[in-house]
């Protein structure tokens, strides 16, 4: 009983309006699935990648930019669970043009199973929220997106490691702008955020297109006395060198072409990385480096020359552009750099975009639940108590009739069949199963009548000649048992009849006092239309249909729960005639006296 009354509760609860809706807030518009899949058939990023920042490229290809803010202001990032939240960052958004990138922070980004995320848009009040510093995790020591223009380019990160030259911008770049290198070289600030250790751990990342492939090239520079980290292209080869130690040549770019160059250092290896994958590793170490590093060109000035001579750049110049430089205090692990070269692309195999959904519209029901007021809540809720209630008397009472007159056929056959026998046959034999005796109520009417034979053969009488006055009696106490089965069947059954009857009274209370309040709310503030009174009203007039559909189900159930106790109660009445008949017939004729008066 209780776990049936549990489990209507439970469903009931899913009706109530308070609970949680599939969608994130009701004050976005509209939502786009994004989906990042790693897997063999997608990104094919072989392993999971961990916390990635990815880049998700809208452009009218995919998305419409209609109904969402024209900064962008109103983007959030949400997690399949629809309540987590991402951090984000917002390079461009421009929908004239029909192109945003947004950097999203997915906590883990796998190999494995897709994960979807929900872009959410069309909410003009919405404040803006993308960060960078939020967006990048703390191992993230720079990232130039160098969407800024002719000015020194900004670090996203919370380090503020910003440019100390401006950048040549250039437009069209794999990632929105980009730096034109082959000027001068773009200097990095020297700040200890940046300090390399001797030994220690770096990672460096950037997307280049040389335009002429030249010899010995330098991408990235930093030296600090003896010490040298530079990465670079040597006619169309990129290697990295440490300490006048380079690489073995290994995989080419293209001139003319964007390609993705990454270096790892971690404890005695420096490996590099074309397109996310590893091309080449040198065995070394880095050295201990404190001093300004130089994108596009040698560092200046950094290398230690006679007095009076004048320093030599060692590398040339790199002439291309340049995008997305990244610096990290860590080795990144081999699956998010693959991550990063693919969801960058032009062609993102990442991410995978679905159709726009847009919030449906407020219903008429809902739109009545919001118009009620405190006490027709609490009519309501009284009226759900009611409906609980007498659904778990239906549904435990239909299962209690169900199992008796299965019970009783089963029981019935048995009786039948031994005719013929003894009455008492089926109780000496135990031919019963447990279950039928169980649940079978013309069960306990036998077994009471075999128990009044047993207790008169035990007394001496002469049960081969049972008189009227003894079967009168077994009669009785079987017709006791009989109105004792009748009186648990019809248990709780007044609670429907009570529903039934009380349940409309009950909303029509509700009414009557919905309908006063809102006469004297409209009387009160002098408005009269339609529109002030008919929600109210509305909600009111709920409380009635609430009543009604509490009892309407609960009379069809009381009804055809009393046709089923009639039934059983009829196969009751018919047993108790049928036994004591064939008890007359076959043990009847008069009453024999005690056997010691007999031998007397």
């Amino acid at each position: 009983m209780r776990r049936i009354l549990f489990i209507v509760l439970t469903l009931m609860s899913t009706l109530l309006p308070g609970l949680a809706h599939a969608w994130w807030q009701a004050e976005w518009s509209y939502r786009k699935p994004v989906t990042i899949d790693g897997g063999p058939q997608a990104g094919a990023i072989g392993s999971d990648a961990g916390r990635v920042p990815v880049l998700v490229r809208l452009h009218t290809g995919n998305f419409k930019f209609e109904g969402v803010s024209e900064t962008g202001a109103d983007l959030r990032f949400v997690a399949a669970d629809d309540k987590t939240v991402l951090n984000h960052q917002i390079e461009q958004f421009d929908p004239l043009l029909g192109i945003a990138l947004v950097w999203v922070d997915v906590p883990n980004v796998s190999a494995g199973t897709p994960q979807k995320l929900w872009m959410y848009y069309g909410n003009p009040k919405a404040p803006a929220s993308g960060n960078g510093q939020r967006s990048f995790d703390p191992d993230y020591t720079l990232v130039y997106h160098f969407a800024e223009g002719a000015v020194p380019p900004r670090d996203t990160t919370a380090y503020a490691n910003n440019g100390q030259t401006s950048a040549v911008p250039v437009e069209g770049t794999v990632i929105g702008k980009g730096a034109q290198l082959g000027s001068g070289p773009l200097m990095l600030p020297s700040t200890p955020s940046l300090a390399v250790q001797a030994g220690g751990a770096l990672t460096f990342s950037a997307w280049v297109k040389p335009d002429q492939l030249g010899a010995r090239q330098a991408i990235y520079a930093r030296r600090d006395g003896a010490g040298e980290l530079v990465v670079g292209i040597d006619q169309g080869v990129p290697f990295v060198q440490v300490n006048g130690q380079r690489s073995t040549p290994g995989q080419p770019i293209q001139a003319g072409q964007w390609s993705h160059l990454a270096v790892k250092a971690e404890g005695d290896s420096v490996a590099l990385y074309v397109g996310g994958r590893p091309t080449v590793s040198l065995a070394a170490k880095l050295p201990a480096l404190n001093t300004a590093a130089a994108l596009g060109a040698d560092a200046p000035g950094s290398l230690p020359v006679a007095q009076g001579a004048q320093p030599a750049a060692t590398f040339a110049a790199f002439t291309g552009a340049i995008d997305e430089v990244r610096l990290s205090k860590v080795a990144r692990a081999d699956a998010l750099l693959l991550a990063d070269a693919v969801s960058q692309g032009a062609e993102s195999r990442l991410t995978v975009f679905g159709a726009d959904e847009q919030q449906a519209g407020k219903s008429h029901f809902g739109f009545i639940l919001a118009a009620m007021p405190l006490d027709a809540w609490i009519v309501v809720g009284l009226l759900g108590l009611m409906m609980a209630i007498s659904w778990a008397i239906m549904i435990a009472k239909g299962r209690h009739y169900g199992a008796t007159s299965r019970a009783n056929t089963t029981f019935i056959e048995h009786f039948r069949e031994a005719a013929g026998a003894p009455l008492d046959r089926l109780a000496v034999n135990n031919t019963v199963p447990h279950e039928v005796r169980a649940d079978s109520s013309l069960w306990r009417l036998y077994e009471v009548a075999v128990d009044e034979m047993r207790r008169r053969h035990d007394r001496g009488y002469d049960l081969s000649a049972v008189s009227s006055a003894t079967i009168g009696a077994i009669r009785a106490a079987m017709d006791g048992v009989m109105v004792r089965e009748i009186e648990r069947m019809s248990k709780r059954m007044n609670w429907l009849s009570t529903t039934i009857e009380g349940a409309p009274y009950v909303g029509l209370f509700g009414t009557v006092i919905g309908i006063m309040l809102v006469f004297v709310v409209a009387a009160m503030a002098g408005a009269v239309d339609i529109n002030s009174v008919a929600p109210g009203m509305a909600a009111a007039l709920l409380c009635t249909a609430a009543g009604l559909g509490v009892a309407i189900p609960a009379l069809f159930g009381y009804n055809w729960l009393a046709s089923r106790s009639d039934a059983i109660t009829a196969d009751m009445a018919v047993f108790v005639d049928e036994f004591v008949t064939r008890l007359a017939e076959e043990q009847g004729e008069g009453r024999s006296l005690p056997m010691a008066s007999a031998r007397a």
